[in-house]
């Protein structure tokens, strides 16, 4: 298993063993023990799952009180996953990262508390396992459109199939109080 540092402080990118032979694969998806050692110590409370088709744009989310570290797997299909730094006391706010994340490359990320989230599917579908540290509060999700010009996330699809949610939610600079606070929180 191998954490790797990302441009943004506290996303990291997580590389899973995997064991493969003729009756196909096994990996961890998560170890308590294992991620402390490597700094991630969050305390995991829920966890969603997501079934989307190709094209389809979940994104880019936050919670403003309550805001949610989370450990993000593509368990099927492909995704091209997305952060964008909201903490307006980063030096990268505003500033987004993004991998692929797929079945096949086994890869997963943890965003910590401060990052609105999304991602798009680039195959047929995509099945998206996702461990949250806080639990889902309906009136406190945020949003930032996808296609915000001045965080100008270079996503790989150009008409992506959105929620009427999604395609309501203005510019970073519009949504108002941003989070503060390091990357381990909020």
């Amino acid at each position: 298993m191998r954490f790797i540092d990302t441009p943004l402080q506290g996303i990291i990118l997580i590389e899973l063993d995997v064991y493969e032979d003729c009756r196909g694969c096994f990996l961890e998806l998560y170890h308590s023990d294992r991620y402390g050692i490597a700094g991630l110590s969050a305390r995991f409370v829920q966890d969603n799952f997501a079934k989307s088709v190709y094209g389809a744009l979940r994104g880019l989310h936050y919670q403003l009180r309550h805001p949610q570290g989370k450990l993000v797997t593509a368990m099927v299909g492909t995704i091209f996953d997305v952060v964008v730094d909201i903490r307006q006391d980063s030096s990268s706010f505003g500033q987004w990262y993004g991998v692929e994340l797929s079945a096949e490359n086994k890869r997963q990320v943890y965003i910590p508390p401060g990052f609105a989230h999304g991602y798009c599917v680039l195959s047929e579908t995509a099945s998206v396992m996702y461990k949250c540290t806080d639990f889902y509060v309906p009136g406190d999700e945020r949003g930032i459109i996808w296609n915000d010009p001045e965080v100008n996330v270079s996503w790989p699809i150009s008409a992506p199939l959105l929620s009427a949610k999604d395609q309501m939610y203005g510019t970073l600079a519009q949504t108002g109080p941003q989070l503060s606070g390091s990357a381990e929180g909020a």
